[in-house]
């Protein structure tokens, strides 16, 4: 009995063992960014393809006031309310004393700096697949924008969605960094492939989700609830959405729709980043939603 008794309290400590390195937060390769200099130009336009001012600036927040990112946006979801941090260039409240190192973990593996996982609330599940170079590129750009110094508020997170390592299970059972259109045969659907999946993150609201925040890659862009429990996010794919390329680089543009409709709610947000990509790159995200596999 003593025997069989050890043994198992050496297979629980051994379990145990391997769980919480497989639980570890990830880093980036700092080599993947080894002699890269950001361009604050550039990141310009990351930052609009990332939409990062629709998460991060103040809640109502119109014209220049957009590009002071001192968060505080709330978004409900099943598992509680998160807050959008304040990532202005503030050193104390903000991110102006990360390395670009620490935000591509941020990004890219959803590691902070203090080695903590993030909710899956900030897209880092979509953000993975950036390019270094765009990352590099985006921290230069932050760099340049107003310091506020707003502290951050704590998430309204109860028991057990709160312990911070548990995000390592949910990593390892939904965390991909691989694309979900895996073949492309044109440069303008791979751009858009990058923009739809990659910086616009568009699957991390027009997806549904399984019981775990999970994504349903089944039914990829097909509509989904909304986290807050008020109404739904139409499906986009061509299984529903039956305007032509023309049509979605236009409502991306001007916010108009092809029955002359104008563009609401958060996606006017949406719109307000896509209106300041190039026509080449809306063009690249219509061709993408034109051809990625239709949910009906």
């Amino acid at each position: 009995m003593r025997k069989a008794l050890t043994s198992v309290i050496a297979l629980a400590v051994v379990a145990a063992g391997a769980g919480w390195i497989l639980t570890a937060p990830d880093h980036v390769e700092p080599e993947d960014f080894a002699g890269l200099t950001g361009d604050a130009a550039r990141g310009e336009a990351i930052f609009y393809a990332g939409g990062c001012a629709s998460c991060h600036s103040a809640p109502g927040a119109e014209g220049e006031d957009k590009l002071l990112l001192v968060g505080g946006r709330a978004f409900e979801t099943q598992f509680g309310t998160f807050y959008a941090p304040n990532i202005s260039p503030d050193e104390e409240a903000g991110i102006g004393a990360w390395t670009e190192l620490e935000l591509a973990d941020a990004m890219i593996k959803g590691t902070s700096p203090s080695g903590q996982h993030y909710y899956p609330a900030f897209p880092y599940s979509s953000y993975a697949r950036a390019r270094p170079e765009d990352v590099v590129d985006l921290h230069a750009y932050l760099q340049t924008l107003p310091a506020a110094d707003t502290p951050n508020r704590d998430h309204d997170v109860g028991f057990p969605f709160n312990i911070r390592r548990a995000l390592g299970v949910w990593k390892l059972l939904f965390f991909r960094e691989d694309y979900q259109m895996e073949v492309v045969d044109s440069d303008t659907l791979a751009r858009g492939r990058y923009l739809v999946e990659a910086l616009g993150h568009c699957a991390e609201c027009h997806t549904p989700r399984n019981a775990l925040g999970g994504m349903d890659r089944a039914r990829w862009l097909g509509g989904a609830e909304n986290p807050s429990g008020q109404g739904s996010i139409p499906n986009i794919t061509s299984g529903a959405l039956d305007w032509s390329e023309a049509d979605i680089a236009e409502y991306l543009s001007s916010g108009f729709t092809p029955d002359f409709d104008v563009v609401g709610g958060e996606m006017a947000d949406v719109v307000a980043n896509t209106s300041q990509l190039t026509d080449d790159d809306r063009l690249a995200i219509a061709r993408y939603l034109k051809t990625v596999p239709a949910v009906e």
